[in-house]
């Protein structure tokens, strides 16, 4: 009888080192879990290979287990059940995986980089950090490590090049400081098939003078909204709202704003990926396009600014006349499944993370083939708003790690991110949780086959627009000590505590105190210089952020039909 020459051992004859007993788990894994692939199987063994024998120096020193550390989504949900168990099982090395929410991550976080000390191996922390990583000194570049003291565990087949966010983590000194691992924007979310209703779309126009489809300006989206909570009322006897959002005094509030909404409304200056000088945050820089010198308008940034104050007019009315009741008292996370539920026609902050979970067969929002009734679009921009501003927010949770944590330790958590992100899992992890990091994932054929299943996420990601979706930028000195500031004083309009000029203000001049404490206590990079304050119509403007108050903050409404927008992706255009 002939022998059969198996994969897994043709895989085995190129390193020696590797057991037999860890090629096995290997070779089952990759059978059974890990396809489809960008990679053939034999390429997949191969990597695996790679990674048994870098682990096995470390298990020489000792190192048997490590903890590492995400917020709660899809994706990591499977890393931290499915990819953590895998890992040990090829590699012989145990990882602890917390699932956390994500304002205790950056809490942790903090707390890891105040005491010189990280809790955790390793951190996925958003890139949103960026610029207080660069500042501190405290998390190890990684374009030094990969060529330090982590050459030998830094997996040859890696492809950094093939990665779509590593703009979002390199610093202005050019260094990667984080390895992405999962990313997802923030887009318009809408109900295909109710706006495809001729009697729908007749009555729409007969009282705007426009057509119903895909808002292009924020007077369109309140149209809308307007028509579907207090003209429409209800669908197939099933009460339906025309918004929906959160607004729970809550670290999440704070994400709301941050996460670009001041710069959809127009408050940053033009300049991708965040406006400069002034960011989506209102932080100004100087002329080195590093150092911060205010958020408040009297000292030239843009956070209390009209377009500003304009936003979180916005938002406020917008989720008390529009969105379902109980949304006024909802999380992030108790807000993001209420859009499959049914009852929502429309979104205009809507995180892409969710759509795993809202194309499970049997929704509301799922037809009978399992398609999804719903689409997602480029979001509407405030009257703020001109082209070459940034278009929204794009979440890109990294790789992170601090110098401090030991040199073996610190190898371990690094092979179990690139086991994560390696081209061997990655697109399995994309099929899981649709948060896309390798160009190849994007480009494969599977979702190419599978795309009208996404809604148009496969289009977005397959187009320009995935890098006009930006993270926050490297202007935020500080971001888990200012971040929190957010939260806490857009909770003060929500209540109705304040107004929302008085609590941009409040914010404002939060924000300046924090960055005037962190000139005095000094950064190792461009610590923060305050102007000194002055008068703010000094620095209201026509021309550049901050921008004065427009005299007309409603102008005509605008839609656009979603065909038209599909093939401007298509095409290779942002919109």
């Amino acid at each position: 009888m002939k022998l059969r020459l198996t994969a897994l051992a043709a895989a085995a004859m190129l390193v020696s080192n590797a057991s037999w007993a860890d090629m096995k788990s290997a070779e089952t894994w990759v059978d059974k879990e890990f396809q489809p692939s960008s990679l053939s199987k034999k390429q997949q063994l191969e990597e695996m290979k790679w990674f048994i024998d870098a682990a096995e120096k470390l298990k020489k020193k000792g190192i048997k287990e490590i903890s590492v550390v995400s917020e709660t989504i899809d994706t990591h949900v499977y890393e931290s059940k499915t990819l953590a168990k895998a890992f040990e099982e090829i590699t012989g090395i145990k990882v602890k995986h917390d699932i956390i929410q994500e304002g205790d991550v950056v809490e942790k976080l903090q707390t890891s980089m105040q005491s010189g000390k990280s809790i955790y191996d390793g951190w996925i922390s958003d890139s949103d950090l960026i610029g207080t990583h660069f500042r501190y000194g405290a998390i190890e570049p990684l374009s030094d490590y990969m060529k330090g003291n982590g050459k030998d565990y830094t997996n040859p087949g890696l492809d950094l090049k093939d990665f779509i966010g590593t703009s979002f983590t390199t610093a202005p000194d050019g260094k990667l400081y984080q390895l992405p691992d999962q990313q997802f924007a923030n887009l318009y979310w809408f109900r295909a098939d109710w706006f495809a209703r001729k009697d729908l779309q007749t009555k729409f126009k007969a009282k705007y003078g426009y057509d119903l489809g895909v808002p292009q300006n924020w007077s369109a989206y309140e149209d809308i909204a307007e028509f579907f909570t207090n003209d429409i009322k209800d669908i197939d006897g099933k009460k339906v709202f025309g918004h929906m959002d959160y607004g729970k005094k809550d670290p999440s509030l704070g994400w709301r704003f941050t996460d670009a909404w001041l710069s959809m409304a127009g408050a940053a200056d033009k300049g991708i990926p965040n406006g400069l000088p002034v960011d989506e945050w209102g932080i100004r820089v100087a002329a080195d396009k590093c150092t911060p010198v205010g958020a408040s308008v009297a000292r030239g940034g843009a956070t209390n600014s009209p377009a500003a104050v304009y936003a979180l007019t916005k938002y406020v009315d917008w989720m008390k006349k529009y969105a379902p009741p109980a949304a006024n008292g909802m999380t992030f996370s108790e807000a993001g499944p209420v859009p499959a539920q049914g009852e929502v026609a429309q979104q205009i902050f809507w995180y892409t993370a969710f759509t795993a979970g809202m194309i499970k067969p049997g929704l509301p929002v799922v037809d009978k083939d399992g398609k999804p009734k719903w689409r997602m679009a480029p979001s509407p921009h405030g009257p703020y708003w001109k082209p070459g501003m940034q278009n929204g927010y794009q979440d890109v949770g990294s790789w992170t790690f601090f110098k401090s944590t030991p040199d073996d330790r610190k190898a371990a958590a690094w092979l179990y991110a690139q086991f994560v992100t390696s081209k061997t899992v990655s697109l399995k992890k994309s099929i899981t949780g649709l948060t896309f990091i390798r160009e190849s994932d994007i480009k494969h054929d599977y979702f190419t086959k599978h795309a009208d299943q996404y809604g148009g996420l496969i289009e977005f990601y397959r187009s320009p627009a995935r890098v006009a979706w930006t993270p926050t930028g490297n202007n935020v000195p500080d971001y888990p000590k200012m971040a929190q500031l957010w939260w806490k004083n857009v909770a003060t309009a929500v209540t109705g505590e304040k107004t929302p000029q008085v609590a941009m203000d409040t914010l404002a001049e939060e924000m300046d105190t924090v960055m005037s404490r962190l000139e005095r206590a000094g950064m190792k990079n461009c610590p923060p210089k305050l102007n000194p304050k002055g008068d703010p119509n000094k620095y209201l403007s026509d021309s550049a952020a901050p921008w004065k108050k427009l005299g007309n903050e409603k102008p005509k409404g605008e839609t656009i039909p979603y065909d038209k927008l599909l093939q401007a992706w298509k095409e290779g255009r942002v919109r």
